[in-house]
């Protein structure tokens, strides 16, 4: 069952020349891990904006098409309503964090919903347990290194219990040991509590793996969509100019000089040395 599905959505900024978005057409399923990428200014973000009333409800301009999400239309349902169903961790790490406490930004979406506070301390250990910051809830956030803020951001979200989580390059500010954590604990996220990750980043060769279905944008539009193997071993994908993992772009040149490694395409450097052990085996 689709959780967020578009239909022919395009969007212009107020005072914009074109669209950001053209004709978007995608359904992301329950339970999925999507990853959502492209060329800088392709519309990313844009789209991520839609998908919890952002646009239009903050940001004006004009949209047209069709949006649902959890099985709400978008446009009819505010904001705050949203939040409910989708949860978006920002870019920056600071910009959604305030309190002087992790516990208490934790807590803070928490309270605006009026949950009673019993349930509200068991959600926000819940939520810090499960991102791994749990001896930090006392620390101010700004004491915080990047990779422990953005476990907080993450934290602030999960703890609402979302359907949907939306990342917007999440670890643009970490270094790629940092980033490659990250990830993990939204990988664990998604696959223990059936939560549906939806994915902006460049990094695919840190996230490529993790990802059931990625979407490529270019100026405005969705190119490519569908499973991952498959859309990132295409031809279009590398013309586009995405960062096809390093390990993809092996096995397509080791195929091409007659060295068969099997069919399963692999994301990763794990799954290309483990291509390259059974070979050696055979």
């Amino acid at each position: 069952m689709a959780v967020i599905e578009t239909k022919t959505l395009t969007y212009t900024y107020p005072g914009g020349a074109k669209p950001s978005i053209r004709d978007v057409s995608i359904k992301i399923e329950k339970g999925e891990f999507v990853l959502i990428t492209g060329p800088s200014g392709c519309g990313k973000t844009t789209l991520c904006r839609c998908f919890n009333g952002l646009i239009p409800h903050f940001y004006q301009g004009e949209l047209k098409g069709e949006i649902t999400v959890a099985g709400l239309n978008v446009v009819e349902h505010p904001t705050h309503e949203l939040a409910t169903h989708v949860g978006l961790v920002f870019q920056n790490p600071e910009n959604q964090l305030f309190a002087l406490s992790v516990e208490k930004d934790v807590a803070f979406g928490l309270e605006n919903l009026g949950v009673p506070r019993d349930e509200m301390h068991k959600r926000v250990d819940w939520a810090l347990k499960l991102t791994g910051i749990y001896d930090l809830r006392e620390r101010a956030p700004h004491e915080l290194s990047g990779g422990q803020q953005q476990r907080a951001a993450i934290a602030s979200v999960l703890a609402m219990q979302p359907e949907v989580i939306v990342l917007d390059e999440p670890t643009s500010f970490l270094d790629p040991l940092g980033a490659k954590k990250i990830f993990e604990v939204i990988y664990e996220l998604n696959r223990n509590t059936g939560i549906t990750i939806v994915l902006v980043e460049h990094r695919l060769d840190l996230t490529a793996k993790y990802a059931d279905h990625i979407i490529i944008m270019d100026d405005g539009k969705v190119v490519l969509d569908g499973e991952s193997r498959e859309i990132l071993s295409s031809e279009e994908a590398r013309l586009i100019g995405v960062g096809i993992p390093k390990a993809t772009r092996l096995y397509q040149i080791l195929q091409k000089d007659g060295i068969k490694l099997g069919n399963a395409v692999p994301l990763s450097s794990d799954e290309m040395a483990a291509l390259l052990r059974e070979v050696l085996k055979a």
